[in-house]
């Protein structure tokens, strides 16, 4: 039997934790962060056939379900209260302690793609919390999207958090991967997902002998980089959880004063 999506990346962050020690901490958290969303999307997929779901074209269409979300955000944060570390921790243990309709105005902003833009705890746990929300929905909707100039998710507009490569013919098509709803669409493979510069002069490319499958797309047009997960050199790789893992392409491309389009789940 194949495994789900979910215990797809739950076991490579587990593979990826011991073959990096450098990124084991942020790993072992994301594989317990990954178990948490996998049951909020399981209970999603239980309510399904009781009409729960019914997306429209776009995920921004969608008003947030608080009636299902809303009880179940406060054992949400006590659960991940009990594998983070310690700034994590704090911002559970103060919104667990809001009031429920400041909570709901909380979850209904960052909806709204109010409060996306911010860093920090809060926003992360947020975030963490409504992704599986924002998968299930997109994965209820059957669409196939045409265009390769979009840089931004058709399904739910917010930016892509990775890049990836799949095999095509003689060599592979890049498609992008949506930083909240999961949505994958093909993209340009010579084009900047930021500000859709083509000059190939202007497109760097850095990799590293120890990710040899991943590798930074950088723009000296907008400053903007990406990070592509190249499944034609390394058909085992999960592109989210790669991402993840290759934290030293992220400080080349900081050495380099390039700045990452999108954080990943973790605010990294």
């Amino acid at each position: 039997m194949k495994p789900s999506k979910w215990d797809q990346r739950i076991e490579r962050a587990q593979e990826l934790a011991r073959a990096h020690p450098f990124a084991a901490d942020v790993l072992r958290f994301y594989k317990q962060v990954a178990i948490l969303q996998k049951d909020v999307y399981s209970c999603l997929e239980g309510m399904k056939g009781n009409g729960f779901a019914k997306p429209g074209v776009y995920l921004a269409d969608e008003q947030i379900n608080l009636e299902f979300l809303l009880p179940k955000f406060p054992e949400f944060l006590s659960r991940i209260e009990a594998v983070s570390p310690e700034p994590i921790v704090q911002a559970a243990r103060i919104l667990k302690s809001q009031d429920p309709s400041k909570r709901a105005e909380l979850l209904s902003s960052y909806w709204r793609n109010d409060s996306q833009a911010e860093s920090g705890p809060e926003s992360m746990l947020v975030r963490t919390f409504l992704q599986p929300y924002a998968e299930f929905l997109a994965d209820s909707v059957d669409s196939a999207y045409q265009s390769e100039a979009i840089g931004v998710c058709p399904f739910c507009h917010n930016e892509p958090v990775v890049g990836v490569l799949r095999p095509e013919g003689d060599g592979g098509k890049r498609s992008l991967i949506c930083s909240l709803c999961q949505t994958e669409w093909k993209y340009g493979r010579i084009r900047c997902v930021a500000c859709g510069e083509e000059a190939v002069e202007k497109l760097a490319v850095y990799t590293a002998d120890q990710f040899p499958h991943v590798r930074v797309e950088a723009c000296d047009t907008c400053r903007y980089y990406i990070k592509t997960v190249d499944l034609t050199k390394n058909g085992l790789a999960v592109p989210v959880v790669d991402e993840l893992a290759t934290l030293p392409l992220n400080l080349w491309a900081q050495e380099h004063q390039y700045v990452k389009l999108q954080p990943n789940l973790l605010g990294i």
